[in-house]
């Protein structure tokens, strides 16, 4: 089964450029790991603090060892919230059907 981790972090609407930007080198290798089927992690275009996450790996095997491996973000900020979550896929399909 598929895993998908997704979901809002909230951070200092000052911060969130310098984290976006930090965690770029997490989405370059992450996105070059074998089972990496999707990360993107982008600034919200509405909300000035939050950072949408978005993961889609082959399997908990696949996320489990890249866990192990990912580099470090090159900057970081203070959490104000954080609503994350794992998703384990039982079915996946086109949205339309």
């Amino acid at each position: 089964m598929t895993v998908i981790v997704a979901g809002p972090v909230f951070v200092e609407p000052a911060d969130r450029d310098r984290v976006v930007d930090g965690l770029r080198v997490v989405v370059e290798a992450a996105r070059r790991y074998p089972g990496c089927l999707d990360v993107s992690i982008s600034p919200d275009p509405v909300d000035p603090g939050r950072v949408n996450v978005f993961e889609h790996w082959e399997t908990q095997e696949v996320l489990d060892a890249w866990r192990a491996v990912a580099p470090p973000p090159t900057s970081s900020a203070e959490l104000k919230a954080d609503q994350v979550r794992k998703h384990v896929v039982a079915r996946t399909g086109h949205p339309f059907e």
